[in-house]
């Protein structure tokens, strides 16, 4: 068994104290901390927050920048910045302090792992100890929601080919590699739990056009066959998979990890303001899946900027007036 930090005990402790285990779609709306407690520690902190650039990144961004300008603190707001390898790198020399990141994006992307770990309890655990003894970095409470990369299809094209499943589309991708055209992003083109990896264990064949933008998979994917994308690849907590009238294709032999999100802190800044790691959990613990999609939506949907969204959030639940 691992070793457990003191930290991460105490962390661990906390989450108990939070009651953050809930189902899967029910938050804590109510968090059993008194949040202005927390805020109160962080007066005068100077935090530099991050954030990867896709919609969810930015609106969890927002959030942990509101709340601790609420707080007081002086918060550098370095959000929406790149992809995952930018960020990651920002926080590892020191130019942010924080930035949320998913479980699965630091099992397999970042330590390279291969290893299917199915209890997200475990996956949480492992790559919270690992990366603090080996990088100094702690890792927060884990989200009960997830989200996933996902492969999508438009209603057409799912009764056109008749695929439900990853394996059926990797079938389909070896009889006729255009019928299985799959879009990708940049990131994803090259992660390796993303296209690499998802090709070699599947045996795909499937025609891939160059990389899109994130966001313009979803509407490319809807408008199949009129375009280059029969299958594209999602974020599964994402509102435009049902307001296109997306479906997901199952992923039948389990490639991709377990990708709930938590606060990754500086070992350093996470010592002297124990109070930001805090400050994540409770945030974290108020989101579920349905929520989660749902604010996505609004920024992507419905076109609201995503610190409205985000403040709009921390005021419903509690943690900011």
């Amino acid at each position: 068994m691992l070793r457990r930090r003191t930290t991460f005990v105490l962390a661990s402790l906390l989450i108990m104290g939070l009651g953050i285990a809930a189902c899967e779609d029910e938050p804590d709306d109510e968090p059993d901390e008194d949040a202005a407690e927390i805020l109160e520690g962080l007066d005068g902190a100077d935090i530099t927050v991050g954030s990867k650039e896709f919609t969810e990144q930015v609106v969890l961004g927002q959030m942990l920048v509101i709340a601790l300008e609420e707080a007081g603190a002086d918060v550098t707001d370095e959000t929406s910045l790149a992809g995952t390898a930018v960020v990651r790198e920002s926080l590892e020399t020191e130019e942010i302090d924080a930035y949320w990141e998913y479980t699965g994006t630091a099992w397999a992307d970042i330590f390279g792992e291969e290893e299917i770990v199915e209890d997200p309890d475990e996956l949480h655990e492992m790559v919270a100890e690992r990366d603090e003894e080996e990088n100094d970095i702690v890792w927060g409470a884990r989200g009960d929601f997830e989200n996933s990369y996902g492969i999508a299809q438009n209603q057409e094209i799912a009764e056109e080919y008749g695929v439900e499943t990853i394996s059926e589309l990797a079938e389909l991708s070896r009889e006729d590699p255009e019928a299985a055209s799959f879009c990708v992003a940049e990131e994803f083109a090259t992660r390796d739990d993303g296209l690499p990896g998802l090709t070699e264990h599947y045996d795909a064949e499937w025609a891939v056009p160059d990389p899109f933008d994130e966001g313009v998979i979803y509407t490319e994917t809807a408008d199949a066959p009129d375009s280059p994308c029969h299958f594209g690849m999602v974020f599964t907590t994402d509102g435009r998979i049902a307001a296109l009238d997306l479906e997901l294709v199952d992923d039948d032999d389990n490639f991709f990890p377990e990708y709930n999100p938590a606060l990754t802190v500086r070992a350093e800044v996470a010592e002297e303001h124990p109070e930001l790691v805090e400050l994540g959990d409770e945030i974290i613990a108020s989101i579920g899946f349905d929520e989660m999609q749902e604010l996505n939506a609004r920024v992507d949907e419905e076109g609201e900027i995503a610190e409205d969204v985000a403040r709009d959030h921390l005021e419903e639940v509690g943690i900011v007036n």
